[in-house]
């Protein structure tokens, strides 16, 4: 269905000409919290028909400012004003806020503004019909009776929105999104973004959150930036590119890590295996010397999210050959990984990472309480807050203490947090699962610093991520599975965003790059 078609199916048309009347307009909002302020004096207008991004790093205001938005803060001063007096905003969150075990209808009935009893009966042949209709709009005919979670992320994005969509009473309505691409993979991203375009083109405001940044230049018509709760850049997408809106973001230019490599290839290597297999793994076989950024790219299901968690013993393994620094062993298991100097920084931190009511002070010093305790066993706590304070400090974690619960810090700054637990100990192998998954660009050029000064001071680091750029910016070399397997090894010249895409879908050549994803209907080796 062509925009226009959306449009005239939603019942209203697209706005042409000049900037319509704001839908809502945020004038001179300014919040505090304590000493610190989070808004200092921010005006942005929503406009119908307009995808409006929303960035900056952690603590740049941008989720203070939803939040005054969504009314749960109240501005100190300032205000938003709805020029029409009807405008509603509506809200999807990063975890949608749907029941995977309910089917479609159901989570449809239990919408938050939907008014009569939360466990009223829905009315059978008239909500199946409504649910259709909507998830039609954008192109879906999932089965609406069956439960979410037999759904792919890209259909439980889009019923979210349809959800959200059935609650509009008129026609002025700002949609905003945050983070919703953050469990999606990149082949089901174009599927999200016809989704949004379609709103968009029904004359709603869209605020799209998101800390990735060709994303937002992708999809984006205009682009608001926020640094330390200031308004720094309010431009239209087309008059900004990857590198500018980056220095935007984070205040400095990007660096790229290719150079002043310290790789020692006169040592033994500092982790060897060979025949590597389990999980969507067989017969891997992987060398990385001291000093040396090993990155792991491939496909979604094609093994490349399993490497790490064989290599530190978190899930069961078989290998012909396993040596750290020389010394070979078998059946590797965290216990037997962190005796031998080996760190693992799993995708999920939140689950897999870290302690979410433990402190970060706990956090940080829990892998490695020999050095802190008294002759009775007993943990100084005096030295280990002097221990962590100088942590903060060396990794910037914000706000500058380690006394608040994990759970209570900012995704970049958790991240922090557990790469400062591992690297205190000063491991001889660094093993990495989407290390900047869920953070920032602040947060992410600092996590690079830190991987390459990880590196920098001997650490093997292995890098395992869905994300070619990252890859291609980070490492030394990059190995690239396909169906378990090694596929084939890019470096120096080679090693390039496109040729690491390119050889995950089975391309010879960077030259027959795979479809985008807005472009696709589906493709995945």
């Amino acid at each position: 269905m062509t925009g226009a078609g959306v449009a005239a199916d939603l019942g209203t048309a697209r706005p042409d000409g000049g900037p319509a009347e704001p839908l809502i307009s945020v004038e001179g909002l300014t919040k505090r919290f304590g000493a610190n302020r989070a808004l200092d004096d921010v005006s942005i207008d929503v406009r119908p028909g307009e995808i409006l991004s929303l960035v900056g790093h952690n603590g740049s205001g941008k989720s203070t400012l939803v939040k005054i938005l969504a009314g749960v803060y109240e501005a100190d001063s300032g205000e938003v004003r709805d020029l029409s007096g009807d405008t509603s905003l509506h809200f999807i969150h990063q975890d949608l806020g749907l029941i995977h075990e309910l089917s479609t209808v159901e989570n449809f009935w239990l919408r938050p503004d939907r008014g009569g009893p939360a466990f009223a009966p829905t009315r059978g042949a008239t909500e199946r019909a409504r649910a259709r209709e909507l998830l039609a709009r954008f192109g879906t005919d999932l089965d609406v009776d069956a439960p979410l979670s037999l759904a792919t992320p890209a259909q439980r994005a889009i019923v979210a929105i349809a959800r959200a969509l059935d609650g509009w009473q008129h026609d002025r309505n700002v949609l905003v999104l945050d983070e919703p691409t953050e469990s999606l993979h990149s082949s089901e991203v174009g599927i999200l973004f016809d989704s949004v375009r379609t709103i968009a083109a029904s004359g709603a405001g869209v605020i799209y959150i998101s800390h990735r940044l060709d994303e937002v230049l992708e999809l984006s018509d205009r682009v608001i930036v926020l640094r330390e709760g200031r308004l720094v850049a309010d431009s239209p997408t087309d008059e900004l590119d990857h590198s500018e809106l980056l220095r935007l973001v984070t205040g400095t230019t990007q660096q790229h890590g290719q150079q002043d490599r310290s790789v020692r290839h006169d040592a033994p290597p500092a982790l060897e295996v060979s025949g590597l297999s389990g999980g969507a793994v067989e017969d891997v076989s992987l060398s990385v010397q001291p000093g040396e950024v090993l990155g792991i790219a491939g496909v979604l299901g094609s093994g490349r999210e399993d490497v790490a968690p064989l290599l530190f013993g978190a899930r069961p393994a078989t290998s012909e050959t396993y040596r750290v620094s020389g010394t070979e062993y078998r059946d590797p298991s965290p216990s037997r990984s962190l005796r031998r100097k080996v760190a693992y920084i799993p995708a999920d931190r939140a689950t897999h990472g870290a302690v979410g009511l433990f402190s970060g002070r706990e956090n940080m010093t829990l892998p490695h309480l020999r050095p802190l305790r008294s002759r009775l066993g007993t943990v100084r706590e005096g030295r280990e807050r002097e221990e962590t304070a100088a942590l903060v400090r060396d990794y910037d974690v914000r706000p500058g203490t380690a006394e608040q619960r994990f759970n209570e810090y900012s995704g970049g700054n958790q991240q922090k947090i557990v790469f400062a637990k591992w690297l205190r100990n000063r491991p001889d192998v660094l093993l990495m699962e989407e290390p900047t998954q869920g953070v920032d660009m602040g947060a992410k050029q600092s996590i690079y610093a830190t991987v390459r000064r990880a590196a920098a001071a001997g650490s093997a680091a292995v890098v395992c991520s869905s994300d070619a750029k990252e890859l291609a910016a980070l490492c030394d070399r990059v190995v690239v599975l396909r169906h378990g397997r090694i596929a084939t090894e890019l470096a120096h010249d080679e090693l390039d965003e496109t040729s690491i895409i390119a050889a995950g879908y089975g391309f010879d050549t960077p030259t027959s790059p795979p479809e985008r994803a807005g472009d696709r209907t589906e493709t995945q080796s």
